[in-house]
Formats: structure tokens, sequence, C-alpha cells
């Protein structure tokens, strides 16, 4: 994305909107080592050449930052804009707050705003609480997801790990939002909460109106490692039993041995054994070969059922073996296991082979 293509564009951008840019120089400047900087790295390179290159009272820089934003590209190359205020605005709270907001429109400022966030939580969070109600759904969502605790490619924010009441104010008031960009990151946010407090968590989410649906599929996403884990009180919040009477019945694969870029093709049933019906969450998980030798375990949804008194009901389902950006596969002793609200019922293993 940071190649020299977007660069000569970028600057031609600057150029156009600031006579005083050194368009060929800013180039030379910003390309110099870029082939030895990964994709983060090109991004932060290219706020720091900005830097040398802008003027260096920072409101006049941020006019010009404003003045280039509508004509450059949106998407991943714009959190070149948040970076910037990240770095350099610090001592401007107000512009920096005000210039997040418009440039998280662009590509997204959730990375930008754990920087004020480090440096003043409470100020922060008081301007974030009000983005919570603005219009755009970007800046609405930057409330939720730029608070996260356990933010992904971010540095965790210890003091709401701490004290988790500090962004309740604003998960309330997305927690019927009508944007799915915006439920995604409620959710998550609620997710990195059961992670350090999970009875906080339930708590929260069983207080608010299930008959929503919005609110009703942010609490099922925000609780979904939770039911992973068979927590009870998790369970209970969607009528999920904790204590199930069902049996397995035939878990079977069609090959016990596969090669990389395979799949597996498991089936098996599941019997009731009680006289009333079950509310049950019916998962797979893989138990992974690891470097080491050793295993991790990864746990799939597969399907939530009511089952019948007396009734069996079949599974089939197809998992993929193949490399991917999350997950490298290394050969050996591979587990399958089902589980019904949390609980293993049976296991098979199967070889993959290098």
């Amino acid at each position: 994305m940071f190649n020299r293509e977007f660069y000569v564009n970028f600057a031609h951008t600057f150029g156009h909107v600031d006579k005083n840019f050194h368009v060929d120089a800013f180039i030379d400047d910003v390309t110099r080592d870029m082939d030895t900087l990964s994709l983060n790295g090109r991004l932060r390179n290219t706020s720091l050449v900005l830097k040398r290159h802008l003027p260096e009272d920072y409101k006049r820089a941020i006019a010009i930052l404003y003045a280039a934003a509508p004509s450059l590209p949106t998407g991943y190359t714009a959190l070149v804009l948040p970076d910037y205020v990240a770095l350099y605005g610090k001592q401007h709270f107000d512009l920096s707050m005000e210039a997040l907001q418009y440039f998280t429109t662009l590509g997204s400022a959730e990375f930008a705003i754990r920087e004020f966030l480090k440096t003043d939580l409470i100020k922060t969070l008081d301007v974030m609480h009000k983005w919570a109600d603005d219009s755009n759904v970007h800046v609405r969502r930057l409330a939720s997801e730029g608070s996260r605790p356990r933010l992904p490619w971010s540095f965790k924010l210890a003091e709401i790990i701490k004290q988790p009441t500090l962004t309740q104010g604003i998960l309330e008031k997305l927690n019927a939002d009508e944007a799915l960009y915006v439920r995604k990151s409620v959710a998550n946010h609620l997710n990195d909460h059961a992670k350090d407090n999970a009875s906080y968590m339930l708590n929260l989410v069983n207080s608010w109106d299930k008959t929503n649906k919005h609110t009703s599929w942010i609490i099922k996403h925000a609780i979904r490692s939770l039911i992973k884990r068979g927590d009870k009180d998790a369970l209970k919040i969607f009528g999920f039993e904790h204590e199930t009477s069902v049996k397995l019945h035939s878990l079977t694969t069609d090959k016990t041995s596969l090669q990389l870029g395979d799949s597996l093709h498991f089936n098996f049933g599941l019997g009731s054994e009680s006289k009333q019906a079950q509310k049950l969450v019916v998962d797979y998980a893989i138990h992974y070969v690891k470097a080491s030798g050793s295993r991790t375990k990864k746990v799939y949804k597969l399907k939530e059922v009511t089952l019948a008194p007396g009734q069996t009901l079949q599974f089939n389902k197809k998992q993929q073996f193949q490399d991917l950006t999350t997950r490298k596969h290394y050969a050996g002793a591979h587990l399958l296991e089902i589980l019904v609200n949390g609980k293993v019922m049976g296991c098979i293993e199967f070889e993959l082979r290098a």
C-alpha cells in the first residue's frame, strides 16, 4: 500500500494545497529506506517525514492535513493523518480531538486516540462519550473501538481493565446501534472485558433489553468466548442449559490422515436423554499442533438448536487445513472435539502429514 506510486500521488496532493511543500524532496525522503520497513513501519515513517516537510506550527500543519485529506485515498493509508495527530498534537488537545473526529471518517483513529488516553484518560474519555452520540457511524465506532481495553495491534489500557465502568456510558449509548460496524465494535469491547472482568460484563449485558434485535446481537457476540467455555452465567442469559442430558452418537471422520490443503469431513449425532426440550449450543474444537510439538485449542461455532425430548439430530461439517496469515499448520497428531454448551462430549484424533 505504501509504495512509490502512492507516495508520488500523496506528495502531489500536498503540493497542490501548500505551495511551500517540496514534492520531489518529500518523495526522495520518504522512499529512501522504504524497502527495509514493514507496513506499520512505513505508516509511521510517513508521519515522521511529513513533520519535516510541513510547517513547524502545529495549527498550520493540521490545516494542510485537512485541506489534503479529501483528495487522499481512504482506508489503511489514511491512518497517516491520525498518526500525525497522535505524534505531535498532545499539546493542542481540543484541536487534536476535532482532527481525529474528522480523520477517523477516512480510515480510523482507533490507534491514535489511545495515545491521548494514555496521556490523559479521563479528559479523553469525556470527549469519547460525546462521540458515542455522533451522527457519523465512524465517529460512534471510534468511541467504542478506541477505548477497548485490549485492542489488537495496540497496547492494553490498564486503567480501564482495572475500572471497566469507565467505558460503560459509551457502551450503553451504543448497545442498540443500527450500524453493524458499530455493533461489532461494542461486542468486541465487551468481549475484552470478559477476559478480565467477566462478572461485571455479564451483569451489564443482562441489564440490557434483549428483546431489541440489535442489542441481542451484540450480547450474543460479546459472550461468545464465555459460551464456548461453558460459563454457567453466560449460558443462562439466552436460556441455554448448563447441565444437559445429551448423548453423542457415532463421531466419525472421512479420513484419519490428511495433508495440508485437504479437508476433514466429520459426522456425528446428538441424542436427547431428557424428558424436557433442551436449548443447546453445539461447537467443535480443533487442537492444532504448534511448532514446539504441543497443541493449542481453537473452538469453532457450529449451530444453536433446541433438542426435543427423545430427539436425535445429525451434524455434518467440513474443516479445511490450509495455511493462513493467522495460522500456520504443523505436522502431527491433531484432535477434534465436539462440545455441547461448552462441555466436551467426545473426541477423535487424526494425523496431519508433512
